[in-house]
């Protein structure tokens, strides 16, 4: 790290702590040549991600948006803040381990879908009645019953 004084690059940290937002590194330096000490904060480089939106538009990532639909969802269930939370982290840490600098929002739905089946069926049906855009009772029926066939699947 160069020394904001006298420029030279040979510094040393004396001192390394979490800084108070918790999600960087609080770095205590000293220039070994003028002996001046200087403060550097370190944290993690996030890439900004894209979404493709299905009418071709790009937006930056929003957790909000995964997070309000999935609440919506969970209204009056059985899943407590904690979970949903949990799920939400979940889906992020799929999403970004694509590692790609942008992503089609069908892909987040899938994936949110795939998440959101774990956390509550009657939540993941309401999600999907939403997110797939169920025209009629028989598209709702169609992925009722493959939610069904799959349970059975699992017994």
């Amino acid at each position: 790290m160069r020394c904001p004084f006298c420029y030279v690059d040979d510094t040393r940290v004396i001192d390394s702590r979490p800084a108070d937002d918790g999600c960087s590194i609080r770095r205590r330096r000293q220039c070994d040549a003028c002996g001046r000490r200087f403060t550097t904060y370190e944290k993690v480089e996030t890439i900004p991600l894209i979404v493709i939106k299905k009418d071709k538009n790009r937006e930056t990532y929003d957790r909000k948006k995964i997070e309000s639909g999935i609440i919506r969802s969970c209204h009056k269930r059985p899943v407590s803040a904690e979970q949903i939370s949990k799920c939400i982290d979940d889906i992020e840490n799929e999403i970004f381990n694509l590692e790609a600098k942008e992503v089609e929002s069908t892909t987040i739905g899938e994936i949110v879908m795939d998440k959101i089946k774990d956390l509550d069926q009657v939540a993941y049906v309401r999600f999907a009645s939403v997110y797939r855009e169920f025209k009629d009772v028989n598209t709702f029926m169609n992925e009722l019953s493959k939610l069904l066939s799959a349970n059975s699947d699992k017994k």
